[in-house]
């Protein structure tokens, strides 16, 4: 096991993301109960970086496909951008298998269930920005569905957890992103803000440490959204 640890990391190092995922695969298969919050980390780091690059490429040809200087060129990028949002789509399905069938079979205690919950929403979210027609549609009701889910796990973990703060923020962006609806996307960043700022004192160094970098990116993205709708 520490082995593969180790080489999950090296393989992280080494930027083979798609090693450090077969690595950490079999770190899970190979664990009797869930794995611990290093491991889940290392997962974290792993999936994210699997699919950041074809994220980043995806957006880059939409650009050039709209820019309007291109425009001869404009089918051949919208078919190249399909062939990478495929490769996304598969990716991140790749994700979700492994979360949904392996890590959250294993998940006892409320924060691991409420990190692979949030983790299946976010692939879901990841695929919906390539995604189109009956795809998009699915790929977004599943995201909600599972940051629903997600949220009724968190139920009695503490406002200022930091796994609780990250899914109110990714639930939050899903709504203003993919929802249309910047009114439930405050209203679900303002209820977490509420929340951990009357628990503050309550806060020790290592939890204030994890919650205050998610609680400024929650006040930068309620302050945005509330200005666009002033």
């Amino acid at each position: 096991m520490e082995a593969k640890i180790f080489m999950a990391r090296v393989a992280d190092q080494a930027e083979r993301y798609v090693d450090m995922v077969d690595f950490l695969e079999q770190i899970v298969d190979d664990s009797e109960g869930d794995v611990n919050t290093d491991v889940r980390n290392l997962l974290s780091v792993g999936f994210k970086n699997l699919i950041s690059g074809q994220r980043s490429a995806w957006k880059t040809v939409q650009a050039i496909e709209q820019n309007k200087k291109y425009a001869d060129y404009q089918s051949d990028c919208e078919s190249y951008r399909g062939k990478i949002g495929e490769e996304l789509a598969s990716n991140c399905e790749k994700v979700i298998n492994i979360v949904k069938d392996k890590c959250l079979q294993k998940a006892q205690e409320d924060e691991a269930k409420v990190f692979y919950l949030k983790m299946i929403g976010d692939y879901y979210r990841y695929t919906a920005e390539s995604a189109t027609g009956d795809q998009l549609a699915a790929v977004t009701e599943n995201a909600l569905k599972y940051y629903d889910e997600a949220t009724k796990a968190g139920d009695n973990l503490k406002p200022y957890n930091s796994t609780k703060l990250g899914l109110a923020l990714n639930f939050s962006v899903f709504y203003y992103e993919l929802k249309n609806d910047s009114s439930k996307a405050c209203s679900i960043a303002e209820e977490s803000l509420n929340g951990a700022k009357e628990k503050i004192d309550e806060m020790d160094n290592e939890e204030a440490r994890d919650a205050l970098s998610i609680i400024e990116l929650l006040k930068e993205n309620l302050d945005l959204w509330k200005e666009e709708e002033a």
